[in-house]
C-alpha cells in the first residue's frame, strides 16, 4: 500500500514539473509567434501591448487547457491497467 502511495506521488511531482515545462514553453512560442507576427506586419504602436493582449487570449484558450492532459492522461491509462488486469 505504501508503495503505491510513493509511486503515485512520485508520479504526480512529475507530472506538475512536466506540466510546467510545457506551460512556459507553449507560451514562449506562443509570445515568439506573436512577436513575429507583428514584425512580419510592419505594425505600428505599442508592440508590448499588443503582445500581452495576445497572451491573455491564449491564456484562455483550448489549447492551454489541454496541457492539462499531462495530468488526466496517465491517471486514466493507469486506471484502465488496472481494469483490465484485475477484471477481464
Amino acid at each position: 500500500m505504501f508503495g503505491a502511495m510513493r509511486l503515485f506521488l512520485i508520479l504526480l511531482v512529475v507530472q506538475t514539473i512536466a506540466y510546467f515545462a510545457l506551460s512556459f514553453y507553449s507560451r514562449s512560442v506562443r509570445r515568439q509567434k506573436l512577436e513575429t507576427w507583428w514584425d512580419a506586419k510592419g505594425k505600428t504602436g505599442n508592440k508590448e501591448a499588443f503582445v500581452a493582449r495576445g497572451l491573455h487570449v491564449y491564456d484562455n484558450s483550448f489549447r492551454r487547457k489541454l496541457i492539462l492532459g499531462v495530468y488526466i492522461v496517465p491517471w486514466v491509462a493507469i486506471g484502465a491497467l488496472i481494469y483490465i488486469v484485475n477484471y477481464m
